[in-house]
């Protein structure tokens, strides 16, 4: 599967499924190439909006319910998203996490929590059968709606996220992850890390993380996503049965615009690593941009088709200047960053960022040939079965269109789409998107 697949798939959904442990996944039935599932969407007594498909092949459900809580709206309590996130199945209704997992164990369930910039979620797989997923769901509602919060969980979550942060530190390709983002965003909410900074996770208290629960999980703001063997008036009951578990709530308001970059910056980071780590971009675009085709089409000429990109071959192939180098875009709800990226040997950096740039700004000037677009439309049509093989795929498409409010048909359309992309769209996006001279730099290596 190609690099922009890869990231259509789970990157540009901020890890969405990340932590979700497959339980059988391997069994899970592939579907016919191009085989398109319907998707019925409706909205539950209180608000919930719910995104279903019908999939007996299997006796299992999978469900995902997303929330506008990511780090983004983590404001001045730095952390407190990623913190509420991973408490949720920490204790709930009086149970402790040992006793949560027992209980899900015993049922052959499967629950997990997660969190990104946009959005955090709680995940269910459970056998189809009542007799199991009654009480999964009784589980699942508890730890949406009745989360402790205790003391002591805190603690020991806090010093846990203490650690993990520290830990990052000595990572090189995370150390320039954070530094570009805040030279991509800077006062914008999607500059905020993640998981918090070591200040803003002392600062916090219990108190923060039961008031960012109470308002971000709430229905209203939140998008539920099931697939598997339940039948539609099943499915109502289901989602109404998980909605009365959440207060009704209201939407969290929209993110600001991000701010496009007016200048160039170069930030390097030493640090003691036999590779040096260099990331390039901008703010890109958000999910159902009208430009979103071309660019996604354009970038896999580019640099989203592995070793068979023009960035692999100028830098990798032809001077042998980096084994890994590849670019991206990553939607988010307001523009996600795009991201060129490239490790190589510290002496030999500067060398590759140069030829990573002319490679952009011809890119952007003359944009693909017709035989790489051509290339490139066979490759991703003909890997499109590949997004929608599995249960967990589809699910995860299912969040990103119910979260980011885009088309039922979307994934109906998606080949007709990419094939109707012409190479001067690809041009005209790029030289209106893609500005390689304002670009933030961030170069994290061993050469101080």
């Amino acid at each position: 599967m190609s690099i922009d697949m890869q990231h259509e798939l789970t990157r540009t959904m901020y890890r969405l499924l990340a932590g979700t442990v497959l339980l059988l996944g391997s069994l899970l039935p592939a579907l016919p190439a191009y085989a398109i599932p319907p998707i019925q969407h409706w909205l539950t007594s209180n608000g919930l909006r719910v995104y279903y498909v019908h999939a007996p092949e299997l006796p299992m459900v999978d469900l995902n319910i997303t929330f506008a809580a990511g780090s983004a709206r983590d404001g001045q309590h730095s952390g407190v998203a990623h913190m509420t996130s991973t408490l949720l199945d920490s204790g709930a209704a009086g149970l402790s996490a040992d006793e949560l997992a027992s209980r899900i164990e015993a049922l052959g369930a499967e629950i997990d929590t997660g969190s990104a910039r946009d959005m955090a979620w709680v995940t269910l797989r459970s056998l189809s059968d009542a007799e199991y997923l009654q009480p999964a769901l009784a589980i699942l509602g508890d730890i949406l709606g009745k989360p402790d919060f205790n003391k002591q969980d805190f603690e020991r979550e806090r010093e846990r996220t203490l650690v993990a942060l520290r830990s990052e530190q000595q990572s090189p390709s995370t150390v320039a992850e954070y530094a570009h983002f805040e030279a991509i965003y800077h006062d914008h909410p999607y500059a905020l890390r993640e998981s918090g900074t070591e200040a803003g996770i002392k600062a916090l208290s219990r108190a923060d993380i039961k008031a960012f629960h109470d308002r971000y999980y709430v229905a209203r703001n939140a998008v539920l996503a099931i697939v598997g063997d339940v039948d539609r008036q099943a499915a109502e009951r289901l989602a109404e049965q998980l909605a009365a578990r959440l207060p009704e709530g209201k939407r969290a308001d929209l993110l600001p615009p991000v701010p496009r970059l007016e200048q160039p910056s170069m930030e390097r980071i030493y640090h003691p690593s036999a590779q040096t780590h260099v990331r390039m971009g901008a703010p890109g675009m958000r999910r159902g941009d009208p430009d979103y085709f071309p660019l996604y089409l354009g970038n896999h000429v580019l640099g989203g088709s592995g070793l068979v990109s023009r960035l692999s071959e100028e830098i990798r192939e032809k001077r042998g200047l980096s084994y890994s180098v590849s670019s991206y875009f990553n939607p988010m709800e307001q523009d996600g960053p795009y991201l060129l990226s490239l490790q190589t040997r510290n002496d030999q950096a500067d060398a590759a960022l140069a030829v990573m740039r002319e490679t952009l700004q011809k890119f952007v000037d003359e944009g693909p040939t017709e035989e790489e677009l051509a290339a490139a439309k066979k490759n991703i049509t003909g890997g499109f079965a590949l997004l929608i093989d599995s249960n967990s795929k589809i699910l995860s498409y299912l969040v990103m269109i119910g979260f980011y409010g885009l088309p039922l048909d979307y994934l109906e359309t998606f080949n007709d789409k990419i094939e109707a992309v012409t190479r001067e769209q690809i041009i005209d996006a790029f030289r209106r998107r893609v500005a390689p001279d304002t670009m933030a730099t961030v170069i994290v290596g061993g050469d101080s």
